[in-house]
C-alpha cells in the first residue's frame, strides 16, 4: 500500500511522467533550509513549423488525447514554431491552458524544467502518458472533436480524475454555451479551492437550478457565505438541508452562519437540527456548547471588570478540539500587556463573527483594541466578502472605531501557490494599516509580503513584532525554569491540513524518511507524536500502517493552555511542522527543529538567525539531516537550551521596544516585572 496524504483537488499536482527524461534533480543543500525550492517541473514539447500544414492539422488531436487520457495531468506544453498563424495558436490555447510559445532556436526555455517530454504532432497519447507513435485511423477518429464536444468530454469525467486547472479552462466557455447545474457546481467547487469565491458564485448563477437539487444549493450556499451574502446563503442552505444525505452538513453550515451573524439562539436551533440528522456532528456539538466559545478566556480574577479600563481583543479563538496553537496564542498576546489575561482586563472579539454595530459599540466603550492571535491574513479559513481576510469587518465600521487600534503579531499565512484573488483584501488591508496606531507582523517575511500589497505611502508603517508564544517563559507570571523536570522524550508534530500544498506528491517519500529518523531517535529517547489537531494523529496511524512503528500520541488539542506549555517544557526536543509546534516550545525554553512545509517556519528561523534548525520536508536527505541535528541537541542539551534562551532575548528586545510605544498609545501603566526577562 502506498500512503497518501489527504488533499483537496486544487492541491493535487500533476504527476511526474514515468517516461520523462532530462537532468536529474539536484540534491538540496542540507544547511540551507530557509528557502524551499520549487517542486520539480515537467513539460511537454512539440515542434510545428508554419510550412508544416499536416503537423498543424494534427496538433489538436495530440492535445485532446493528452488531456482526455490523462485528465489529472496539467503541465506546460512548449510549442516550438517559426511563426504559426494566429488561428492555429488560438486553437491550441482553447484546448490547453498551458501553451507556451517557444520561437525556433530558443533552447534556453528548457532550462526552467527538470524534465521535458518530446512529442510530435502526428502522435497520440494514451493512458499513463504512453506515446502512440503510429496510431491507427480509428484511434485518431476518437479525437476528431469540436471544441464543445472536447470540453464536454472532459467536464463529464469523474470529478476525482480531473485536474482543477483543466476543469476551470473548459467549464466557463461550456457554461456560456450550455449551462447545467452539475457543471456549474463542479466549476464552483474548483474555484472555491483556489479562493475565487466571487467567481464561484458567478459560475453557479449561470445555471437554472430546481428546488430539488440539494447538492447545487449546498454549493451555492457555501459560495454565498464566502462573499458575505448571508440572507441568500441561508435560503440555499435550507433547500440543501431538505435532503437527508446533506442535512447534517447543511444544518452545521446554517448554525455557523447564524453564529457569525450574532444570533446565538438561531445557531443552537440549527445545531440541534444537525445533531438530529447526525448525532456525532462536531460543528453542531461545538455550537450547542456556546458557539465558538472562549474557554481559554478565563473569567475575571479579583474585582469585577470595569469596562472603561479594559482593552478589546480581536482574535481567532480556538475551542474544543481545534488547533492547540490557536488556543495558546491569544492568551500570549494579552500577557504582553500585563499579567492578567482574564476577562477582568479584556473584552473578547472573535474575528470570524461579523463585526456589526453592537460589536463596534462594545469596542468603542473600551480604552483600545488589539487585533492579533492567529494567522489572520489567510484567504481560505472562514472566508468573507467584507474584508477577504479572517477579521470579518466592513470598511465602514472599521473607520468608525474611535479608540486606538493595534495590530499585534499577526501572521501572513498564505501557502506557496496560494494567493488573494480579490482586490477587496488589498483595500481592506490598506484601510486597516491607515487606521492602526501600530501594525506589527510576527516575522520579517510577513512584513515584506504585506508591504508588497500596500501603497508605497503605507509600507513603512508595517513593523516587526515577534509572536508572543516565543516568549512564554518571559511573560508567564511566576515562571520558574527549574520547576519542571524534563522527561527523556522527543515530541514530533506533523501537520495534515492542506496536505497537498505541504507535500505535493512527495508524501510517501516524506513518511519513509520520517520512519528512518524515528527509528534512529528511538535509540536515544522516547519518541511521541504531539498532535495540535485531531488530523495530526494521521502521522502515528501512517507510521504504524506503513512502517510498523507505533508511537504514543500526546493529544494537545484536548489540553488547557497551561497543560500544553507544561508538555513542551517537560520534553528535551520538539520536531514540529506547525508554526506553533516550534514557537511554543521555543517560548518554553525547549530546543526545536522545524519540518519546513510553509514559508512561515523558515521566516521564524531566519529572524532568530538559526536557519540550520529547519529542514525541508522535500529534502532528499531529510532522514539523515534530522537524525544528525536531533542527535547533536541530545548530546549537548544544556548548550542547546542556552542557545534557545539567548535567541529569545533578541525577540524580547524587539517586543519590549514595541510595548513601550503601545503602553503610551493605550494609556497603560508600565508593567511591573512579571517574568524572567523583565
Amino acid at each position: 500500500m502506498t500512503p497518501s496524504a489527504p488533499r483537496s483537488p486544487a492541491d493535487a499536482p500533476a504527476p511526474v511522467p514515468p517516461q520523462s527524461r532530462g537532468a536529474a534533480r539536484p540534491t538540496p543543500a542540507p544547511d540551507a533550509p530557509a528557502r524551499r525550492p520549487a517542486p520539480p517541473r515537467t513539460a511537454f514539447a512539440c515542434r510545428v513549423d508554419a510550412a508544416d500544414a499536416a503537423g498543424a492539422a494534427a496538433l489538436p488531436a495530440l492535445l485532446r488525447s493528452l488531456v482526455l487520457t490523462n485528465p489529472g495531468v496539467c503541465a506546460d506544453f512548449l510549442l516550438r514554431h517559426d511563426g504559426l498563424p494566429d488561428d492555429v495558436l488560438a486553437a491550441a490555447r482553447r484546448l490547453h491552458p498551458r501553451i507556451v510559445d517557444v520561437p525556433t532556436g530558443d533552447g534556453a526555455v528548457h532550462d526552467a524544467y527538470d524534465d521535458v517530454i518530446e512529442l510530435r504532432p502526428g502522435w497520440l497519447i494514451a493512458a499513463d502518458l504512453a506515446v502512440l507513435r503510429d496510431p491507427p485511423d480509428a484511434a485518431r477518429a476518437r479525437y476528431d472533436l469540436t471544441d464543445e464536444q472536447f470540453w464536454r468530454a472532459y467536464c463529464t469525467l469523474p470529478a476525482h480524475r480531473q485536474h482543477p486547472e483543466l476543469l476551470l479552462h473548459y467549464a466557463p466557455p461550456l457554461l456560456r454555451l450550455r449551462p447545467t447545474t452539475d457543471l456549474a457546481r463542479r466549476a464552483a467547487l474548483a474555484l472555491r479551492e483556489t479562493g475565487a469565491y466571487e467567481e464561484a458564485v458567478e459560475a453557479l448563477a449561470a445555471a437554472r437550478p430546481q428546488a430539488n437539487q440539494p447538492r447545487f444549493h449546498d454549493a451555492m450556499g457555501a459560495a454565498l457565505m464566502a462573499v458575505s451574502r448571508y440572507d441568500e446563503a441561508e435560503t440555499h442552505l435550507l433547500l440543501a438541508a431538505a435532503a437527508p444525505e446533506l442535512a447534517a452538513k447543511s444544518f452545521s453550515q446554517l448554525a455557523r452562519l447564524a453564529w457569525l451573524r450574532g444570533d446565538e439562539e438561531r445557531s443552537k436551533a440549527y445545531a440541534r437540527e444537525g445533531l438530529d440528522a447526525e448525532p456525532t456532528n462536531r460543528t453542531c456539538k461545538a455550537l450547542l456548547r456556546g458557539g465558538y466559545g472562549l474557554p481559554e478566556f478565563a473569567p475575571p480574577t479579583g474585582a469585577e471588570a470595569v469596562v472603561s479600563t479594559q482593552l478589546a481583543h480581536a482574535a481567532a479563538y480556538a475551542t474544543g478540539q481545534e488547533n492547540a496553537g490557536d488556543k495558546v496564542l491569544p492568551e500570549a498576546v494579552r500577557l504582553c500587556f500585563g499579567p492578567d489575561p482574564s476577562a477582568r482586563r479584556w473584552h473578547p472579539v472573535p474575528v470570524h463573527r461579523l463585526f456589526d454595530e453592537e460589536a463596534l459599540a462594545e469596542v468603542n466603550a473600551r480604552r483600545g483594541l488589539v487585533v492579533g492571535g492567529g494567522g489572520l491574513f489567510l484567504p481560505d479559513t472562514w472566508p468573507n466578502g467584507n474584508s477577504a481576510w479572517q477579521w470579518n469587518v466592513p470598511d465602514a465600521l472599521l473607520a468608525r472605531i474611535d479608540v486606538p487600534l493595534a495590530v499585534f503579531a499577526v501572521g501572513y499565512n498564505v501557502f506557496p501557490g496560494q494567493s488573494y484573488r480579490r482586490g477587496r483584501f488589498r483595500e481592506s488591508l490598506a484601510a486597516l494599516v491607515e487606521r492602526s496606531a501600530f501594525f506589527g507582523m510576527r516575522n520579517r517575511g510577513s512584513v515584506e509580503r504585506v508591504r508588497e500589497l500596500l501603497p508605497e505611502r503605507l509600507r513603512d508603517r508595517v513593523a516587526y513584532q515577534p509572536c508572543p508564544t516565543t516568549l512564554a517563559r518571559l511573560l508567564q507570571p511566576g515562571w520558574d525554569d527549574e520547576a519542571v523536570e524534563r522527561a527523556d522524550t522527543v515530541l514530533v508534530n506533523c501537520a495534515y491540513d492542506r496536505a497537498g500544498r505541504r507535500f505535493g506528491d512527495g508524501y510517501p517519500r516524506f513518511l519513509d524518511a520520517m520512519a528512518r529518523a524515528v527509528r534512529a531517535l528511538r535509540e536515544r529517547a522516547d519518541v511521541r507524536v504531539a498532535a495540535h489537531m485531531t488530523a495530526d494523529e494521521q502521522f502515528a496511524h501512517d507510521l504504524r500502517r506503513e512502517h510498523g512503528i507505533s508511537l504514543p500520541v500526546e493529544a494537545l488539542y484536548e489540553r488547557t493552555n497551561d497543560e500544553i506549555r507544561t508538555a513542551y517544557r517537560r520534553t528535551r526536543l520538539v520536531i514540529g511542522m506547525r508554526g506553533h509546534a516550534g514557537m511554543i516550545p521555543f517560548g518554553c525554553g525547549t530546543p526545536v527543529l522545524s519540518l519546513v512545509s510553509h514559508p512561515k517556519l523558515a521566516y521564524f528561523l531566519a529572524d532568530i538567525d538559526r536557519p540550520e534548525w529547519g529542514v525541508r520536508v522535500d529534502d532528499e536527505r531529510l532522514a539523515e539531516v534530522l537524525t544528525e541535528r536531533a542527535g547533536a541537541v541530545l548530546d549537548d542539551h544544556a548548550a542547546a537550551v542556552a542557545d534557545v534562551r539567548d535567541r529569545q532575548q533578541v525577540l524580547w528586545k524587539v517586543t519590549r521596544d514595541n510595548l513601550a510605544e503601545l503602553r503610551t498609545t493605550f494609556g497603560l501603566e508600565r508593567r511591573p516585572g512579571a517574568g524572567a526577562g523583565e
